[in-house]
């Protein structure tokens, strides 16, 4: 079916930031939108307070009896009693990634793809677009801080597209988990990286990246990948579009030079193809988000956005919640939240942390996510948990997954080559941090961590 004329939708998992943009997007072009998520939270709150009506326990009849459209992500499990109901019932359920590839198709596409670094550089190409003035609508996996929101559009332009219209873009976030990405036919793509992650769908690491490679031959003719230097893609179809590289500081199409860090800020001159343009500075910390921020000005650079308004938008770029997120910042106390739930996500963070604070002593509070991913990537996780100078241990949150035998948070506790570690209870975190008094404190996790993030900025105000 398609999405004209569709004016009520239901969410099943409205709560998820990607089913949580989506409903955004619905409620700008008009419709009724509803939904059911499991618990609570600040995102679900904003969506209520936006006029969508959220309900929390599992009940069919608290479902609208006029639904023209059911959103549903696989984070609900399908023996879920309004999913069977659903489904019995004969309601048009589509997934998530189907729905936002449709919408898609409309619009000039810049899709930005990658196990890590595809939150930050989707928002950063976002917030360009936005001070150039350009026309575009944004679906995101994190919330903006400039914008406060995950979905962003330019208020002149209608969410729905337009004969008087048609030179709009879409940027959006393509996720690899479930292959949700091969849904998307993108003008300009971004990969950011290819690490091994979603073992539980994908089974070996030569099936992500296949599964990478797929979603490059789905690039439109005559469009653009952007790829990072060093990642193991074998683009497909790549004789029907321009394929440029990026990289920090190596020599690529794009790449930064004559880094400096100054005032706090880092200040760089961009390479391109065909020019070096000086003079940038970044508005958040860390060469992980300078690299994120040359493969953005990429896509910006190929969209045809001036040096001085990319410029400005890099200098105004505030970042993302739970993007390296610093919470705190003061002689005593550095507190930092990030979204980090993979090996490379948490070596990238923890590094990070040592460069801009050196010699300084680090607690991490970290939660695993997932029971598959914990078990699969074990030794990496302890390995990298160990650069800490104090672990934290959560349990493992489960998301979509049941239990696997052997596989819990002290499995992984024993694994990690530290000293100082110790397991703790979501509920008992706040009187284990009041014992502590950590001097930088971490919370990492994609899980429900970040319902600590406030009660812990709230004890250490």
């Amino acid at each position: 079916m398609g999405l004209s004329g569709i004016r009520s939708v239901y969410f099943l998992g409205i709560g998820g930031i990607g089913m949580s943009a989506l409903a955004r997007y619905f409620k700008q072009t008009g419709a009724q939108v509803s939904g059911y998520d499991r618990t609570p939270t600040p995102l679900t709150d904003a969506l209520t307070g936006e006029g969508i009506d959220i309900h929390f326990t599992e009940n069919p009849a608290l479902i609208p009896n006029q639904v023209d459209l059911v959103v549903w992500t696989p984070a609900v499990p399908t023996d879920h009693a309004e999913y069977t109901f659903l489904m019995r019932k004969g309601f048009p359920v589509r997934k998530r990634a189907e729905v936002l590839g449709e919408i898609a198709t409309s619009f000039n596409t810049i899709a930005v793809a990658g196990t890590h670094g595809k939150t930050t550089t989707s928002t950063l190409i976002a917030h360009l677009f936005h001070t150039a003035g350009k026309e575009f609508l944004a679906f995101l996996g994190g919330i903006s801080k400039n914008f406060s929101n995950n979905f962003i559009w330019c208020k002149d332009h209608p969410v729905v597209p337009s004969p008087g219209h048609p030179a709009a873009t879409c940027i959006v976030e393509a996720d690899e988990y479930d292959r949700s990405f091969l849904h998307l036919r993108p003008d300009i793509a971004i990969i950011t990286s290819a690490d091994p992650d979603h073992l539980d769908i994908y089974t070996h690491p030569d099936q992500l990246k296949q599964s990478f490679e797929e979603f490059t031959g789905n690039i439109r003719e005559g469009g653009s990948l952007i790829l990072k230097s060093g990642v193991p893609i074998n683009p497909a179809g790549f004789f029907r579009y321009h394929t440029f590289s990026y990289s920090l500081n190596a020599e690529a199409s794009f790449y930064a030079k004559n880094i400096q860090i100054r005032d706090g800020s880092i200040h760089f001159d961009l390479v391109t193809p065909t020019e070096a343009i000086p003079g940038f500075r970044l508005g958040v910390p860390g060469m992980f988000n300078l690299e994120n921020a040359v493969a953005a000005l990429a896509a910006g650079y190929l969209s045809g956005i001036g040096a001085e308004a990319m410029k400005e938008a890099l200098q105004s770029f505030t970042g993302v919640q739970r993007r390296f997120d610093i919470r705190i910042q003061r002689p005593d106390l550095v507190y930092i939240d990030d979204y980090a739930h993979h090996p490379e996500e948490l070596k990238v963070c923890i590094r990070a942390v040592r460069e801009l604070f050196p010699g300084r002593k680090i607690t991490g509070v970290f939660q695993p996510h997932l029971y598959s991913r914990t078990r699969d990537l074990a030794d990496d996780f302890a390995r990298v948990l160990g650069e800490l100078d104090l672990l934290i241990l959560l349990d493992i949150y489960p998301a979509r997954e049941l239990p696997i035998e052997g596989i819990h948070s002290e499995f992984l506790l024993r694994k990690v080559p530290l000293e100082d570690k110790v397991l703790c209870s979501k509920t008992g975190l706040i009187e284990k941090l009041k014992q502590q008094r950590p001097d930088i404190l971490l919370t990492l996790g994609a899980g429900d961590i970040d319902q600590l993030v406030t009660p812990i900025v709230e004890l250490f105000r």
